[in-house]
């Protein structure tokens, strides 16, 4: 069985699109089990919704519901306590599934080699050209981020390879990792950087981290927790990049990362949800 654990909180019409391009997976069994942290606008309902579509879909749901926002690691640690499937798909409420069979496809390339335990999708920007958001992680020997592939053309990342690490605003993983190793750590709470430090720490124990570049999803980026009033991201931001940095320092130090120049921060134009035709996105 596949777990598909989603985060929501506020953002109602970016949950629709990304649940409505879910309903057209074809990997069974599946079970959705949608995280509400303290949502205060129409998100509940569509959650209602949907669920009742999914379950006819003869896919299972499960929700989790809290007043406040408990933020990314929390929530996410809660909802892999309520899950049940054998392989664990993370996934953004700002992300838009592009293929039916995605879930199949990275399943079968961790079953591929025992020692693939985090495999993550192409993320594209959700409107013409459709250029790379993201494909994985490297960190520069500073502990500089770098977004691999980042504004690059859709074909220019086709074959797979392996990460340092990845975000988790999408990737697949089976549940034994989690098994061995822990869930998210919450040191890292509310968000930022617990995504890296777990892929980390997945390497620390053997397992290797991949991307797969021919399974792409569209993801509209720094939505899914932005914003919030009750969490100031700077701060976060700051906080757990040193954390992470003390924690891992020795490992990527001696790393063959990308230089200072891959890691600068590429800034481009950004659409919302309602300014593009999701729907023509749709597998």
């Amino acid at each position: 069985m596949f777990s598909v654990i989603i985060l929501h909180h506020n953002k109602a019409e970016y949950s629709r699109a990304c649940l409505e391009s879910l309903l057209c997976s074809t990997a069974r069994p599946l079970e959705v089990v949608n995280v509400d942290n303290g949502s205060q606008d129409a998100t509940p309902q569509i959650l209602d919704d949907w669920e009742e579509r999914a379950q006819r879909a003869g896919i299972a749901v499960r929700r989790l519901s809290f007043d406040t926002n408990i933020g990314a690691i929390r929530g996410r640690n809660a909802a892999l306590e309520n899950s049940s499937g054998d392989y664990v798909a993370f996934l953004d409420n700002d992300t838009i599934v592009a293929q039916r069979d995605w879930l199949e496809q990275l399943r079968a390339f961790l079953d591929a080699d025992e020692r693939r335990a985090i495999v993550a999708p192409k993320l594209l920007f959700p409107w013409e050209p459709f250029l790379i958001e993201c494909c994985g992680c490297g960190i520069a020997r500073s502990g500089r981020v770098q977004y691999v592939g980042r504004a690059e053309a859709r074909d220019a990342l086709m074959e797979p390879f392996e990460v340092q690490c990845a975000i988790s605003a999408a990737w697949l993983m089976p549940r034994r990792l989690v098994d061995s190793i822990g869930a998210l750590d919450d040191a890292f709470s509310p968000v930022q950087y617990e995504d890296l430090d777990f892929c980390y720490r997945a390497r620390e124990a053997g397992a290797q981290v991949w991307a797969l570049p021919t399974v792409e999803l569209y993801h509209f980026e720094h939505t899914t927790t932005a914003g919030s009033d009750d969490i100031n991201f700077k701060y976060v931001t700051t906080k757990n990049g040193i954390l992470f940095k003390k924690r891992w320092s020795p490992v990527f130090s001696q790393e063959d990362g990308p230089s200072e120049a891959e890691t600068q921060w590429l800034v481009l134009p950004k659409k919302t949800v309602e300014a593009v035709d999701w729907r023509s996105l749709l597998p």
